[in-house]
């Protein structure tokens, strides 16, 4: 039975929450302050905890900020319940490391949802964090002579699959893995200061991603999410490590490849910044063409919110500037899905 700590200082909240927690089958602890809710969660050490922000003694805030500090409690899963729902609220509450924000008044269901979903993000998580073991060799490991034979051997590791909209690893966690996409489509993200969505990378097929850095506490410093149901598998940096060292011409290789993405990122920046509003639509429009499909007359299925963060403009000035393009037969929209007609025109504007 998971155990749950919920820190409520309104009586009736809590007790009725409790209880509905309890028919849920959870194992619940309770506190009526922040102070008292803190050291229950370094006592107990629970599964998860859903706390409220205004209380005294101590606010959810600061009960969140005390438990990223302790080694012991950085790692279990923390849901704000609040009533403040201003947007600098929320995005500070997620600032700090918050997995998730609900606003009071709620329901059962949806305080219920957001658990389950939290623990088994932390399973999956978990087992992530363990080592990966590869299929044991029928023989002396085999030189790996390209990349091509290098995707291969990852695909004995483990796989992991996600859905449209599910996050594959989060900004700040550690970052133990490093990751190739067998099948779908991955964008890397991150959030500026006015929490805007940045999409800093598209990763199709045969693509790698993830943390290449070597060092045991270097954490993630973006967000990377599915965009359609994907399928990738995780080699975690130690065997990643051992592979490389192994093979040190595929070393090279893969620096090349990864060189070549952080150019794209720097043309695509620079873009942003200096390029024209319909330079920039059309430009982004194609590298999702590029990245998603093979062919770049296939129609792509995109939401209008990932395509203006790549291009860098307000959706309301993407949404125009596509409806212009349709106009002059560009493209056929229809619903979220894009056609584009004319393809060496796209590639013009400028």
């Amino acid at each position: 039975m998971k155990k749950v700590l919920f820190i409520e200082d309104d009586t009736v909240v809590r007790e009725n929450t409790a209880e509905l927690l309890e028919l849920a089958e959870y194992d619940v602890l309770t506190a009526a302050n922040g102070r008292s809710g803190l050291e229950v969660a370094r006592q107990e050490l629970p599964d998860i905890i859903v706390c409220d922000i205004m209380m005294p003694e101590m606010d959810g805030y600061g009960v969140l900020q005390a438990l990223a500090d302790d080694p012991q409690t950085r790692h279990i899963p923390f849901i704000f319940l609040s009533a403040k729902t201003e947007h600098k609220d929320i995005r500070r509450g997620m600032d700090l490391g918050a997995d998730d924000y609900l606003t009071k008044p709620f329901e059962e269901e949806e305080l219920i949802s957001a658990i389950e979903s939290r623990l088994a993000k932390m399973a999956i998580l978990s087992k992530l964090q363990e080592n990966a073991k590869p299929a044991a060799p029928a023989e002396p490991q085999q030189k790996i002579n390209s990349l091509q034979e290098l995707r291969e051997e990852v695909k004995k590791y483990e796989q992991q699959t996600f859905k449209a909209g599910e996050t594959i690893y989060e900004e700040g966690k550690l970052g133990n893995h490093f990751f190739f996409v067998d099948k779908g489509v991955v964008k890397s993200h991150r959030m500026d200061e006015y929490g805007k969505e940045l999409i800093t990378s598209i990763y199709k097929e045969g693509d790698f991603f993830g943390n290449t850095s070597f060092k045991k506490s270097d954490a993630y410093s973006e967000y990377a999410t599915a965009m359609e149901e994907t399928r990738v598998y995780a080699v975690s940096k130690e065997e990643l490590k051992n592979i490389l060292m192994k093979n040190s011409n595929i070393t090279l290789e893969l620096i090349d490849v990864m060189g070549d993405n952080i150019a794209g990122i720097k043309e695509q920046l620079l873009e942003m910044a200096y390029g024209s509003v319909r330079k920039k639509a059309a430009r982004t429009i194609l590298l999702f063409s590029q990245k998603i499909r093979r062919h770049p007359t296939q129609s792509i299925r995109i939401s209008r919110s990932d395509l203006a963060s790549v291009a860098g403009m307000a959706s309301e000035t993407l949404i125009r500037t596509l409806s212009d393009f349709k106009k002059e037969g560009l493209l056929e929209i229809e619903g979220r899905n894009i056609k584009l007609l004319n393809v060496e025109a796209l590639k013009k504007i400028s």
